[in-house]
């Protein structure tokens, strides 16, 4: 007998002929358009962009599907009177609009949180503000290895609502979930992981409190089955134990734990009453960087009780690293070019720093997301020869650097730029033979781009036309 998801089922029964808003029209709600015409929901898209400026593939749905629309700076003034409304993570969930909504009865959910809800089989989310994609990639890989049926969403991969009809009991989906996606999460994966926490993404949220308040939403509402994966390093996420209700698995790179998984002398191990055992050599692997040693050891803590230890050898072996991450694009006259456009915080910035023995040229600077720029200094004047600075953020990395260079009594060359063209032309000209030129902005890249994949695509053209 095949498989019936019943909570499915009453789902498609349920939305039939009410009233749904959809609020944006990224690529996670895009899909919702044709699911929610099939099961004959009444539909109203909202998006704060022009007409002129949606996407023509939704706007053609809309106008075929005979759906109501609301665009433009003032488009939620037309919220009122929904059964359900799916937000974008992009919006937030106290918009006065939705508060308005949510005292008069509405539902509130997302794409993402209802596929927490109808998935039949386990989920495994991932988040932190470091190493969330290679984790996730890293865990979906393992699974994939053991010869699951996976499904890869969330940040990356594919909108899953739509596929949750093809899914199965002994299904797994793997979910990157960022901080947005999180907020007024009240649906839990069955395994959580949070890489990390650090300051991010303060010009969106309120305050670092409710940030760190948002990520604690992969765990909080699971029950005593539920997984958590924490970091033991992390000052925030070690602590956060008191709050799981089910089992704690740690990962570390800096203490040799009892219990959990670590990185020590060059081996990933497994933790258990003391008892330490190899698993993985690092020297195995394609991935560089104590930072994605961790990565690879909360992917194994989070997949152990899945899948054995030799599938995630093998899987974690044949892994070659995620685009835009530390990735290796070409090298010139002795010169190593690496694309690690994903570093838009200080804090990835620095895990890059710290992946090379080698001298680095450091490219960095960009959007100004209100971040501390502090801490980035000791490990540029500790990594880098020479520093390439453009963006808006260039002032704040540059001020930061100077003043720790006069704390130690050290000088360094640094240069200022305008564009991303100009900057790799000035790292050319520096850069010596044995040397790193490290693309690692340390800042979003909306000022200049639309995304860092759209920036680190940009820098690895550049650099092969060099």
């Amino acid at each position: 007998m095949s498989y019936i998801n019943k909570k499915l089922e009453e789902f498609n029964k349920y939305i039939k002929n009410k009233k749904v808003a959809i609020i944006g029209l990224g690529v996670s709600n895009l899909p919702l358009l044709d699911y929610l015409n099939k099961y004959k929901a009444k539909v109203t898209v909202f998006d704060e962009k022009e007409t002129a400026k949606i996407n023509q593939l939704a706007m053609e749905k809309i106008n075929n599907y005979e759906m109501n629309f609301s665009f433009g700076p003032d488009s939620l003034s037309k919220l009122e009177g929904f059964d359900i409304i799916f937000r974008s993570p992009s919006c937030r969930p106290d918009r006065p609009e939705l508060v308005k909504e949510l005292e008069r009865g509405a539902v509130l959910t997302s794409e993402i949180e209802m596929v927490l809800e109808l998935c039949p089989g386990k989920v495994i989310g991932v988040t932190g503000s470091d190493g969330k994609t290679t984790t996730t990639s890293l865990i979906y890989e393992i699974v994939k290895e053991k010869g699951y049926t996976c499904y890869l969403g969330g940040n990356i991969g594919i909108p899953l609502f739509t596929q949750i009809e093809n899914m199965k009991l002994e299904d797994i989906v793997v979910l990157e979930l960022s901080s947005f996606q999180l907020m007024n999460m009240k649906t839990s994966p069955d395994i959580a992981v949070i890489t990390n926490i650090a300051p991010n993404h303060l010009d969106i949220h309120k305050s670092y409190e409710e940030y760190i308040e948002s990520k604690k939403a992969i765990f909080e509402n699971q029950d005593d089955k539920g997984l958590v994966v924490l970091n033991y390093d992390n000052e925030i996420t070690s602590k956060m134990y008191r709050e799981a209700k089910g089992k704690v698995i740690y990962f570390s790179s800096k203490t040799k734990l009892d219990n959990g998984f670590i990185y020590d002398d060059g081996f990933i191990k497994s933790c258990s009453d003391g008892i330490r055992r190899h698993i993985l050599n690092t020297k195995d692997v394609v991935l560089r960087g104590i930072h994605n040693y961790e990565n690879i050891a909360a992917a194994i803590a989070a997949t152990s009780t899945l899948v054995d230890v030799h599938t995630q050898i093998k899987a974690v072996s044949n892994f070659k690293g995620v685009e835009h991450r530390l990735e290796l694009v070409k090298e010139i006259n002795g010169v190593k070019w690496y694309n690690d456009s994903i570093g838009s915080s200080p804090s990835r910035t620095i895990a890059g720093l710290n992946s090379f023995d080698e001298k680095i040229v450091l490219i960095a600077g960009g959007y100004d997301k209100h971040l501390d720029y502090t801490p980035i200094a000791k490990p540029i004047v500790e990594n880098v020869s020479k520093l390439v600075l453009l963006g808006a953020t260039a002032d704040k990395i540059n001020d930061a650097v100077n003043t720790e260079l006069r704390a130690e009594n050290k000088n360094m060359p640094i240069y200022r730029c305008d564009t991303l063209q100009s900057a790799i032309d000035k790292a050319y000209e520096i850069a010596e033979t044995g040397e790193i030129v490290l693309f690692s902005p340390a800042s979003a890249s909306f000022d200049m781009f639309k995304n860092f994949m759209e920036r680190g695509e940009k820098f690895k053209e550049l650099v092969n036309n060099l």
